[in-house]
């Protein structure tokens, strides 16, 4: 990451909660009523993945109609993704891996970004290019706690936030690494809950899951 969040007290999506949901929508409609509902029970930022022709739609009426929500596009995977994210109001973006003309495009945004990385060469190499806070994914299959707790010692300066394959179980032990500033999930997002309009719940599971561990830390 490389700027400041707009209007945010954090200066980074890793220290705005332990918990970032990551969400798929296949109808914009619920955009505005899970944003609220996640805001609601302490999950303020939120990572509308564009695997679906309305994420666009979606994050442009999270900006527009939640203002207590930092919405973020996640799976960006294309430099010209970058401009129309930042056109629908996008204030933060996720890759799940980078090429040098997708950093570029991410950091010529002005908005903070998570590149996604798997390996310590990948993770050496955005270092290299002035980046200290990625994603790490997929976490569970590309080595999980073990492996991330294997880089603090000699990437310190190296900050992450670990998704893919991480539930309400595992997360507690990837929140109490040094270098793990929160966790992305789709555990409090389900698809039924979603489906079937059920906001309640899903404020639920967004209360328990920002109790997991208290936001903190900077970039070193």
């Amino acid at each position: 990451m490389t700027s400041p969040l707009p209007s945010s007290p954090a200066a980074s999506v890793l220290d705005l909660a332990p918990v970032v949901p990551v969400v798929v929508l296949s109808d914009a409609a619920d955009a505005v009523p899970l944003a609220r509902a996640l805001v609601a029970g302490g999950l303020p930022a939120v990572e509308v993945t564009l695997r679906t022709p309305g994420a666009q739609d979606a994050i442009r009426a999270i900006a527009g109609e939640v203002p207590d929500a930092v919405v973020g596009a996640g799976t960006v995977i294309a430099p010209e993704q970058v401009s129309a994210c930042v056109a629908a109001g996008a204030r933060f973006l996720v890759s799940p891996g980078w090429t040098d003309a997708l950093l570029a495009a991410m950091r010529a945004s002005g908005l903070p970004f998570l590149p996604g990385v798997s390996t310590t060469s990948e993770v050496v190499a955005l270092l290299e290019r002035g980046v200290c806070e990625m994603k790490f994914f997929p976490a569970q299959a590309a080595g999980g706690t073990a492996y991330l707790r294997s880089l603090a010692g000699p990437l310190p300066q190296a900050r992450f936030c670990p998704t893919g394959g991480i539930g309400p179980e595992i997360a507690p032990e990837y929140l109490s690494l040094p270098n793990v500033g929160c966790v992305g999930g789709s555990w409090m997002v389900p698809a039924d809950a979603v489906a079937a309009g059920d906001w309640d719940r899903i404020e639920r599971l967004a209360r328990a899951a920002a109790g997991l561990r208290d936001a903190g830390g900077t970039c070193r």
